[in-house]
């Protein structure tokens, strides 16, 4: 289990992680900080000039999942881990992945009132014989105020809330404690999807509003927008997979089988196996039948109509390839057959 512990820059997670550590049996301190500071000696010269903040580094966000499976693996117990994530798409693809390796989180959202925060803030001393680091990193913390006050529309939904203005780290800890072992901060609710571990087949689904843009959806469990759809099952029909996931996800039964537009075979990248992904023409939705789309909370956090230029700012770019391949594809009324993105035959 984890119990991550949320909050702004200088909120108090790590004194209350120490605190937390000595209350639960069998817990170990585990700061996503250190992968951080490795990435400065693992990555080639500039990367990190490339970004003002490692978790914008996908390497960062997948490190940090696995090194918690790893850590986890060898000493089990409990992780308790004081991290701030201030983006929701960002903890998503952290707590996804630890999902898929059956491990729970239990998140908890450390707060106080901003007058409080920023006092904190001025408070901090990192190293006491650098005053130019500390300064910094109260520089750091208070740019970072903002992007922390807009973050709480989504983290208070998500997350098991404690208000520390008025207790020490320790009455902190203790209430963290209480809160998860009464089950008041249960698991963090996420899609649980086992890793795969050989190649797959997914099957994806098109579907168009009555000016001819296409169906996105959001999910909770890996980062980008991606097309309705999902992995087919042993002995499904790829079609009817796609079916089966579009009415899972969405709520929509639709009552055709949908056309192929698009078969792409994606080359293995590791840690990804790879295999071969279909795309379907499931057809236009009304306007009426666009205003019953459901979303399951713990699958996908939103949907939207875009235009292909639009799907250019949330799609990843192998997703986005296939979506330029596949409304070609519509167009001319004939599958396309791709390898890696790229037409074949």
């Amino acid at each position: 289990m984890i119990v991550w512990l949320n909050g702004a820059f200088s909120g108090g997670k790590t004194s209350t992680a120490k605190e937390l550590t000595g209350l639960m049996p069998d817990s170990h301190l585990y700061d996503p900080e250190i992968v951080g500071g490795a990435l400065h000696h693992l990555l080639p010269p500039g990367r990190m000039g490339e970004v003002e903040d490692f978790q914008d580094l996908p390497i960062w966000r997948r490190l940090v999942a696995d090194t918690a499976a790893a850590l986890l693996a060898e000493v089990g117990g409990v992780l308790v881990v004081p991290m701030t994530l201030l983006r929701q798409e960002y903890r998503d693809e952290i707590f996804g992945t630890l999902a898929t390796r059956r491990i729970p989180v239990r998140h908890i959202l450390l707060t106080c009132d901003e007058t409080i925060l920023r006092k904190r803030i001025d408070g901090r001393v990192e190293d006491p014989a650098d005053p130019v680091r500390n300064e910094a990193v109260r520089q750091w913390a208070r740019d970072h105020v903002d992007a922390y006050r807009e973050a709480l529309t989504w983290l208070r939904d998500d997350a098991f809330t404690v208000d520390t203005g008025r207790l020490t780290p320790r009455e902190v800890a203790e209430r963290v404690d209480e809160a998860v072992r009464d089950g008041s901060a249960g698991p963090c609710q996420i899609i649980d999807t086992p890793e795969p571990k050989a190649e797959t087949l997914a099957a994806g689904v098109l579907l168009f509003d009555e000016h001819d843009r296409v169906l996105l959806v959001d999910p909770t469990y890996k980062p980008g927008w991606e097309f309705p759809g999902g992995i087919v099952e042993p002995g499904e029909a790829p079609a009817r997979a796609g079916m089966r996931e579009v009415a899972e996800e969405i709520g929509i039964e639709l009552p055709d089988v949908p056309r192929l537009l698009v078969v792409d075979w994606e080359p293995p990248r590791p840690p990804g196996f790879g295999g071969l992904r279909l795309l379907f023409d499931g057809g236009r939705l009304t306007e009426a039948e666009a205003r019953r789309l459901l979303l399951p909370g713990a699958e996908l956090r939103g949907w939207r109509f875009v235009t292909e230029d639009e799907a250019g700012a949330l799609l990843p770019p192998v997703r986005l390839n296939r979506l330029r391949w596949a409304l070609r594809a519509r167009e001319r009324g004939c599958p396309l057959n791709l390898e890696a993105g790229v037409p074949v035959g």
